[in-house]
């Protein structure tokens, strides 16, 4: 009998999707590992006894998870019931290179009842929205002779050609890259994503402000991975 081919999965499903996983280190760190090759290349790869298929995965990525196994570590507000090795067998689901491919780690803290009392006006999700469809809207024109659609899909040759730095920008970003310890794929992707920032900014060039932003967003990984 022929070998069937096999199914697409949810990585494969979320070509030009979504991809979201909640309590990211209650999976298995075998099948998180396999989202190394689509966030990097774009592509999963399965292989089988007579065939090897490839299928198109170019998703966004978003996950969420605790700090630790009682969700406190760290916290300000409740003190933390977990030994250091239950939180380092919890993080240690999360591997560096699987970080490393993660373009924004962003720590979420508890909300006091004063930030939910507050009346002062915030940015409406109909203005964030028109930003992000205007931000979008300029990448598709930016793009239209390259061949990709966003960012995110920017190629080193690429990044050379629409990630430009002025000195001041460059020196920022030379100083995170040696005193944070970035890797080579760390330092392409914030670029990437400053030209994001930059792009919601409503700016042609990328400034200090928006290195110094993206850079922000990369720093949780030396906090709770150190």
């Amino acid at each position: 009998m022929a070998e069937e081919f096999p199914n697409r999965g949810e990585i494969s499903l979320a070509h030009y999707g979504v991809l979201f996983l909640d309590e990211l280190p209650e999976f298995r760190r075998d099948i998180l590992e396999l989202l190394r090759e689509p966030l990097e290349d774009g592509k999963i790869t399965i292989s089988r006894v007579s065939s090897t298929l490839t299928y198109p995965s170019k998703m966004m990525l978003i996950a969420s998870m605790n700090p630790c196994p009682c969700g406190y570590y760290g916290s300000e507000d409740r003190k933390c019931s977990c030994t250091q090795d239950q939180i380092s067998k919890y993080m240690n689901k999360i591997s560096g290179p699987l970080l490393d491919r993660i373009d924004i780690h962003i720590e979420v803290k508890s909300v006091k009842y004063d930030d939910l009392s507050n009346e002062a006006l915030e940015e409406s999700s109909v203005d964030i929205k028109e930003r992000v469809n205007k931000a979008r809207e300029i990448q598709i024109n930016r793009y239209k002779n390259d061949g990709i659609f966003s960012n995110s899909e920017l190629t080193p040759e690429l990044i050379k050609k629409y990630c430009k730095l002025d000195e001041e920008s460059k020196l920022l970003l030379k100083n995170a890259f040696e005193s944070l310890g970035f890797s080579a794929r760390a330092h392409d992707r914030v670029l990437k994503l400053a030209r994001t920032i930059a792009d919601l900014d409503g700016k042609d060039s990328i400034n200090s402000t928006h290195i110094a932003e993206a850079i922000l967003y990369r720093n949780l990984d030396r906090k709770y991975w150190k």
